[in-house]
């Protein structure tokens, strides 16, 4: 039995791709080879333009307790080639391996529970919403190692919390509970049985365009700290690209008359 991540797509018109961390034994801790594979899996998910949404989750106790570090150290050369950048994408692998699921054109959903530390924070973080059960246990860990966040962390936490909050949780590595993370800004929600709300809120995504989720996805992230001007501009050339977009026009047919419109897959990035 391999502990590397499962990529798994459910059939049909809502075609979902589920991301299972795979190390239960270990509470789903990363190892340069999982890294790698959620790297693989985001570009696999990227090259299939059926899919509608992702969810993150993981098998067994815990979402994931973060980077195993006896695995890592144990083998330096490889531990250094996944710390230098790749100046194409600006991300070393530790980055792209929470930084891809950013990239990908469509939502995903980190579904939480158990352990949700270090990495696996980072890695939730990655997604556009996360799901937590109130129990879960959140931490920005890497104050216990003396260590800082640097898998992309810094980018999306900074995106959720108030400099003054961030700064405490980097630097004492405080434990809190899912009810926390939500009050704190870093959970959207609480659940409990959060793979099956994630897939949900997945399914209500997947009937609406495509083109038009991928614009809204895009829009949120490349305007969040830019001015009026450069965001007035970003808005109307996207808009002009869906309103000449094929599965607007599905989207505004089936609105109009009341039906479940049939979408063509993504057709604008």
């Amino acid at each position: 039995m391999t502990d590397l991540p499962t990529l798994t797509v459910t059939d049909g018109p809502a075609r979902i791709a589920h991301v299972r961390l795979n190390r239960p034994d270990k509470l789903n801790s990363l190892t340069l080879g999982v890294l790698d594979e959620l790297v693989a899996i985001t570009r696999r998910i990227r090259a299939d333009r059926t899919i509608r949404a992702v969810v993150i989750s993981g098998e067994g106790r815990a979402f994931s307790a973060g980077l195993d570090f006896a695995s890592a150290m144990a083998k330096p050369p490889a531990l250094v080639a996944s710390f230098l950048p790749r100046p194409w994408r600006g991300t070393n692998q530790f980055q792209e391996a929470c930084w891809g699921f950013r990239r990908l054109p469509v939502p995903v959903i980190a579904a939480v529970h158990g352990h949700c530390f270090g990495g696996g924070l980072q890695l939730a973080m990655a997604a556009d919403w996360r799901i937590t059960t109130a129990d879960a246990q959140w931490s920005i860990l890497e104050a216990k190692w003396g260590l800082i966040p640097d898998m992309s962390g810094m980018q999306t936490l900074k995106q959720q919390l108030p400099a003054d909050l961030l700064k405490r949780l980097t630097m004492t590595g405080e434990v809190f509970d899912g009810t926390a993370a939500v009050d704190h800004g870093l959970a959207s929600e609480v659940s409990e049985d959060p793979v099956a709300d994630a897939e949900a809120l997945a399914e209500l995504v997947a009937t609406r365009s495509p083109d038009s989720v991928a614009y809204a996805k895009k829009l949120v992230d490349e305007t969040w700290t830019r001015g009026p001007r450069a965001t007035f501009w970003l808005e109307r050339a996207r808009q002009f690209r869906l309103l000449v977009a094929k599965n607007t026009q599905v989207a505004q047919k089936a609105a109009a008359k009341k039906v479940t419109p049939a979408f063509r897959g993504r057709s604008v990035r």
